[in-house]
């Protein structure tokens, strides 16, 4: 047998080598035999490759059913060794100890564990076919050899769980998650310790542990009932009940993605845990909300089944997400999946809960019925408004579908009986045709434009349509109003849905053919005289109306003249039914009168007084009524007029005081509704006389006074209309502000400069006061109209700028959404736009900065908890790199461009926040929290070479020596920061003065610097050696924040000192002379000759001129 003598002999060597590592002690594990060998081959091809797992189970079941079952075998003469089923168990047990050793990162411990799983799912269906033959009755769950080696490695893994070992507590949650999800059943004893022990690993301070520990309870969640019991303590008891509940607590508060999406797989799908998967819809990781829409979704079944709210949140989360894949996966859903399931199976069946019987993976043909029920389960009347999700999902659908562009079509029966679901069909396929094509992603075989020109009707056709679809609005209308009919108010809303399509669709159709042409203008015509149209549809008509009498002068004439025609028509019709109400009520009221005297004539009685009173009263109660009728009437009229004008002015674009239409609506309508005692009026009358402003300078001038009173004077809804309007103004006429921030150019005892100047301070106040408003809406207008304005760069105020960064970080507007979406884009876009701009940033950020870290304070003396301070604000470090970010340079449009010009301007503003912090550092008392920040900032700045001049470096020096001086720094990060930033200042400033001398010579300079308080304030002149001007320094400087306490402190003074000493060296001359820190002599030209008696300093100065070299 000398084979196995040598191979033993290796194995020894090889245990030999290993047992004498000192990392690691392996302890005896028994001899080696021809199972262990036959083992750990399995496993060892396993762990190569998972293509080879099938071979290798056939492998290993064999090796185990000849433990297990069969006899001893003999092969080519030669009797192998007899072993039992535990000797399989014990050498299985002992490789899957060896895999707890192996790190996540490994993938054979992957392999590994995913073929163990392979294998005993595979071993415990071969047991279960073999009992079956024997007894075919049997129905208790019957003990196997797999059953058994099944429990042996699970009993062995259990007490590994808890381990302090992560690794180890990784590999054992991972094999038994793995083993429970492999299984069709388990042991009741083992179901209980599992479910017990992986509870407890669901709070792992390990992600990757959570991981697997969510993985087997999934398995075990849909089995658990809350009200068992275990025999185990009081707290092992809390542990383990209530299973479904801990797991869905888990996917809501677990940081971990992957944690979360691998729980929102593996939960079961019933009706108490789908409201929380949906919630995984808005989960911060967009690959969980990925999952979800490509795989949870279309395996959840028919979507019918889902709740009108949920289907509307779903599709408007998952198509206005904004990961793209999310997008595109929920666009999949919707034309692929949810149009199956309406294609597939009618609705009849679908509410009986019958089942499908159509293959998932074919796709139905095209359906017109399918598409329209699809429409009706999303409530197109409710979300298919412009601009609502519904359109943005029919327009995933016709880009994804060719096929139902191709089958859709428009016959005459089509527009009989139009539904809000039809008419929708209609518009998106209109939209969609004319407005995409191949490069949108269409893959149809025809072009798009084609097809809707062949499909849609003509538009003298189109008019007939429209003018029938409006008569049945306004029969509908008068029918509601009239109260006798209870489903006429729903009809009325789908009729003026149906009705809002189409003229969506005539807003895109042309109008080159006169005859069309002229239909639709007198049909618009006509329709814009009805007192009864909606608001909304009154715009669209308004709209369609402007497209209809053509882009030109002219026909914008034309326009305006129809719309006050129709203003006067609405106005007369609404007032003469009131007058003929009055009338018939007048008259009423005589014949009654004149019957009741004719009838008592003789009667004189107290019967006679007594009915005298009562028609008196009666009389008296008809005048209130009528009285109070009237005034409806007139606010109803006003308010219809209003909109009809306001909708004409958002349509027109010429000067207001050259189109006498708008002038006489201005005196007749707009004036007096401004005047008026009536809020709704007041307000529909501002707005449109801040239209007519924006079309008239003049007027606008003479009106800014009045906005601006509004403002002060009026309530939270007029203030917010006043905002606007200002806003509007000022960008429209910018030379009504131009002229009032330049007093420099402007005489101030000009007649013309003085009224105008005195605008700006109020105008200013005005958006002080929104921005501190208690209103949040006011607020966020204030907000959002400052904004513009500044970006438009009319209005430049500091102060204002420093309110919107504060009110952006304030607590206070925590809950205003608005105001702080609106800052969030207004901010980084204001800085990085302009160079003036960011400086402007930079000149109120350490006010800024102190203000927040008071509001802080104070912040935190109110909040007891933890939880609610660290959601309440931000911390002052995330305010500080939020200020770096937006100032800095290298962000700024133009940068590249200028700092190719080594223009510097683009590239100072960090100079200029380093003597904005240094400066506040050393004139201010600074908290400790704010001078952590300050400091952090101070070792971030981004400071290029050649981005300052000699003054502005000289004064941060000056500033660097007094803040070492006063000893501001009080750690020693600090102290580094200041080192580091004083090294790297003093290596510019000899660059530029080598800059300045021209590369060095025969020409003397004087510099002059700021030393540390340890060394002398005087630098001495003398000649410099030409080769000293070779030290040019690196194009750009970046100083890094180093956070080590003592690291570099050394290093950083030795180079300081060699940098003095070669500045000193550099600047010293034969014929010079000394000079204080008072002045900054010029680079040539500045040689001092030394009078007789000063012979005495030549002598004491001694140059070494090789020193420089």
């Amino acid at each position: 047998m000398p084979g196995r003598i040598v191979r033993g002999g290796r194995a020894s060597a090889r245990s030999s080598g290993r047992n004498s590592s000192p990392s690691r002690d392996i302890p005896d594990e028994g001899a080696d035999t021809t199972l262990r060998r036959a083992i750990c081959g399995v496993f060892g091809d396993a762990q190569k490759s998972t293509a080879g797992h099938r071979k290798c189970v056939i492998s290993l079941r064999k090796i185990q059913e000849a433990c297990c079952y069969e006899p001893v075998n003999y092969k080519r003469g030669k009797q192998a060794e007899d072993f039992e089923e535990t000797d399989f168990n014990g050498e299985v047990v002992r490789i899957i100890l060896r895999i707890l050793a192996v790190k996540k990162s490994e993938a054979v411990g992957d392999r590994t564990v995913r073929f163990l799983g392979t294998y005993l799912n595979v071993a415990s269906q071969k047991d279960n076919e073999l009992l079956d033959q024997e007894d075919p009755e049997q129905t208790a769950l019957p003990e196997t050899p797999t059953s058994r080696l099944t429990t042996q490695i699970l009993s062995t893994l259990l007490p590994l769980l808890q381990v302090k070992d992560k690794t180890i507590r990784f590999r054992a949650t991972q094999i038994t998650s793995h083993t429970i999800n492999s299984l069709d059943s388990l042991d009741d004893s083992l179901f209980h310790q599992l479910r017990l022990n992986l509870l407890k690993r669901i709070h792992d301070k390990e992600a990757p542990v959570r991981l697997q520990a969510v993985y087997g309870l999934g398995r075990l969640a849909a089995e658990v009932e809350d009200d068992e019991q275990n025999e185990d303590s009081d707290s092992d008891n809390e542990v383990g009940q209530g299973v479904l509940v801990k797991l869905l607590d888990v996917l809501q508060n677990d940081p971990s993605a992957e944690v979360r999406r691998n729980l929102l797989l593996n939960l079961p799908l019933t009706k108490e845990v789908l409201p929380y998967l949906l919630e995984r819809a808005r989960d911060l990781d967009g690959a969980t909300r990925r999952a979800l829409y490509a795989r949870l979704l279309p395996a959840l079944g028919d979507f019918r089944h889902l709740s009108l709210t949920h289907r509307e949140k779903l599709l408007r989360w998952g198509l206005r997400d904004r990961d793209e894949n999310v997008r595109k996966a929920t666009a999949r859903l919707f034309r692929e999946r949810w149009i199956e399931d309406c294609a597939a199976l009618p609705a009849e069946q679908a509410e009986d809960g019958e089942t499908q019987s159509a293959a998932n993976n074919q796709a139905a043909d095209p359906s017109l019925d399918a598409l329209l029920e699809l429409l009706e389960r999303i409530d197109i009347v409710n979300s298919g408004a412009d601009g609502g999700i519904a359109q943005l999902a029919m327009k995933e659908f016709w880009e994804g579908r060719p096929d139902y562009v191709d089958y859709v079509s428009f016959p005459d029966t089509f527009w009989d009986d139009l539904s809000p679901e039809l008419a929708f069909v209609a518009r998106t396929f209109n939209d969609f045709g004319r407005s995409s094509g191949k490069e949108d992603g269409y893959a149809g075989p025809r072009a798009l434009d084609v097809m809707v020109e062949e499909k849609l009707p003509e538009v003298t056709k189109f008019g007939c349509l429209l003018e029938h679809e409006l008569n049945r609005l306004v029969e509908t209308i008068r029918a509601a109003a009239s109260g006798e009919d209870e489903d006429a108010e729903e009809d009325s809303a789908q009729r003026e849905f149906v009705v809002e399509q189409m003229l969506y669709m005539a807003l895109t159709f042309d109008y080159s053919d006169e005859v069309g042409r002229r239909k639709m203008f007198g049909l618009m015509r006509e329709a814009l005289a009805l007192p009864e149209l909606p608001e909304e549809s009154t715009r669209l008509v308004v709209e369609v109306l402007r497209l209809v009498c053509g882009e030109s002068a002219r026909g914008e004439g034309e326009f305006c003249s129809v719309v006050l025609e129709a203003v006067a028509e609405v106005h007369d019709t609404i007032m003469g039914d009131l007058d003929e109400d009055d009338t018939s009520v007048t008259e009423d009221s005589f014949h009654s009168a004149t019957s009741h005297f004719d009838g008592e004539e003789g009667d004189e009685g107290a019967h006679g007084k007594k009915s005298k009173k009562r028609n008196a009263k009666a009389d008296g109660a008809e005048s209130e009524v009528s009285e109070e009728d009237k005034a409806i009437r007139s606010i109803m009229v006003n308010m219809k007029c209003l909109h009809i004008a306001q909708c004409m002015l958002q349509n027109v674009a010429c000067d207001l005081e050259e189109n006498i239409h708008l002038v006489t609506m201005l005196n007749n309508l707009v004036v007096p509704a401004v005047r008026s005692q009536e809020a709704p009026i007041r307000e529909r009358g501002l707005v449109c006389l801040g239209l007519c402003c924006l079309l008239g300078k003049n007027l606008a001038e003479e009106n800014l006074t009045l906005f601006l009173h509004c403002f002060t004077k009026g309530h939270s809804a007029l203030q917010s209309i006043a905002l606007q309007i200002i806003a509007d103004i000022l960008i429209t006429h910018p030379s009504l502000l131009a002229v009032l921030g330049q007093p420099a150019d402007v005489d101030a005892t000009s007649a013309t400069a003085t009224p105008e100047n005195a605008l700006i301070r109020p105008i200013l106040k005005a958006f002080s006061r929104s921005l501190k408003s208690s209103d949040a809406t006011v607020q966020a207008t204030g907000a959002n109209a400052l904004a513009k304005t500044m970006l438009s760069q009319l209005i430049t105020d500091t102060d204002l700028l420093k309110q919107l960064v504060v009110a952006y970080f304030d607590p206070d507007t925590a809950a205003n959404f608005h105001l702080r979406q609106s800052l969030s884009y207004f901010l980084p876009v204001y800085c990085h736009s302009r160079v003036e701009n960011a400086a402007r940033l930079v000149g109120v950020a350490c006010p800024v900065l102190a203000k927040l870290a008071t509001l802080r304070e104070a912040f935190l003396d109110e909040v007891a908890d933890a939880e609610e301070e660290e959601g309440g604000m931000v911390k002052l470090n995330a305010i500080g790199n939020m200020l770096l970010d937006w100032t800095d340079p290298r962000k700024i449009v133009g940068f590249a461009e200028a700092a190719g010009a080594s223009s510097g301007k683009a590239e100072g503003t960090h100079y200029l926040f380093a003597e904005t912090i240094l400066e506040r550092l050393v004139t201010s008392q600074v908290s400790k929290d704010e001078k952590k920040v300050l400091f952090s900032l101070l070792g971030r700045l981004h400071l290029p070479a050649e981005g300052c001049d000699e003054e502005s470096l000289k004064t941060i020096l000056e500033l660097l020596a007094e803040a070492v001086d006063t000893k501001v720094a009080g750690d020693a990060t600090s102290k580094n920061v200041l080192s580091k930033l004083q090294t790297q200042l003093l290596k510019m400033m000899h660059d530029v003065m080598t800059a300045e001398r021209g590369g060095g010579g025969a020409e003397e300079t004087i510099m002059e610097t700021t030393e540390l308080p340890d060394e002398t304030a005087i630098l001495h002149e003398t000649d410099m050696p030409e080769t000293a001007a070779t030290r040019a320094g690196a194009t750009e400087i970046e100083i890094e924040e180093s956070f080590d306490e003592d690291a570099g402190l050394d290093d950083e003074d030795a180079d300081v000192t060699q940098l003095r000493t070669e500045m000193r060296d550099t600047t010293l001359g034969l014929n010079g002379t000394t000079i204080g820190l008072d002045g900054w002599p010029e680079a040539e030209g500045t040689r001092v000759q030394l009078a007789e008696g000063d012979t005495e300093l030549l002598e004491s100065i001694v140059v070494d001129e090789h020193t420089a070299m």
